[in-house]
């Protein structure tokens, strides 16, 4: 069986009692960073075998895996945080495993898309999840543009480095929608930051310390035609402005 195991995004605590049988009762425990999953284990009392399986060796460890799993054997799949295959390493062993006609089975727990969007204040009525932002400025461009047609809230992961760069272009495409910075979730110096792209991008002129997840709040999607119309109509007779209207009605 092959067991999909999430770890905590950054307090130790949040690890399930569900994942730590497992990962004590495993023959083999599949980590990024053994260094990082092999704290969580002393911290639990838990000396299962540990072996690296990261994006550089992801296609030569599902293959020495596999035998192994079709034989019988327990192993676990861990990340450094979160679930094992959104946006960390783990899709390519889970799809050869099913393939294989291997028990997949998933343990659930923290995760930081869904605890950032809590955090955030900024729930809609459905969200999009959009994984590491693009590295380019054309990239982050595109997906703007993408994005101003989406009106419900986006959650992103983004590196501290490129976190000024990327809100100063989110800013200019969409400078009043609003936006949380949430840093170091679950850790001692967690920060969750919220206000307009522009806001938000001028708090973060200089790259932070941490972890980022990002989240982009509903907003109003610009259409053409009469629906336009209406809309011009209102803010005229009230004074307020398009966006405003939309947030009052949340």
């Amino acid at each position: 069986m092959l067991a999909v195991c999430a770890t905590p995004i950054g307090n130790l605590e949040d690890v399930t009692l569900r994942v730590l049988r497992e990962l004590a009762e495993a023959d083999l425990v599949l980590c990024e960073d053994t260094r990082r999953t092999k704290i969580l284990l002393d911290r639990h009392g838990i000396a299962t075998k540990l072996v690296s399986y990261h994006e550089h060796n992801e296609a030569e460890r599902t293959a020495q895996v596999l035998p192994r799993l079709e034989a019988g054997e327990r192993v676990a799949l861990t990340s450094d945080a979160g679930l094992p295959g959104v946006s960390d390493p783990g899709a390519r062993l889970i799809a050869a495993a099913l393939e294989a006609g291997v028990q997949v089975t998933v343990l659930p727990g923290p995760s930081a898309v869904e605890t950032a969007l809590v955090a955030s204040g900024l729930l809609g009525e459905r969200y999009q999840f959009v994984g590491y932002l693009p590295r380019s400025e054309k990239g982050r461009a595109a997906l703007w543009e993408e994005l101003a047609r989406w009106p419900f809230p986006v959650v992103a992961f983004e590196s501290p480095r490129r976190l000024p760069a990327t809100l100063s272009s989110l800013a200019e495409a969409m400078p009043e929608r609003p936006v949380a910075v949430c840093r170091e979730l679950t850790k001692r110096y967690e920060e969750v930051v919220r206000g307009t792209a522009s806001d938000v991008a001028r708090r973060f002129s200089e790259a932070p310390r941490g972890e980022i997840t990002l989240v982009l709040g509903s907003f109003e999607v610009e259409r053409g035609g009469e629906g336009d119309e209406a809309r011009a109509a209102v803010t005229e007779l009230t004074g307020r402005s398009r966006n405003e209207l939309y947030r009052a009605s949340l």
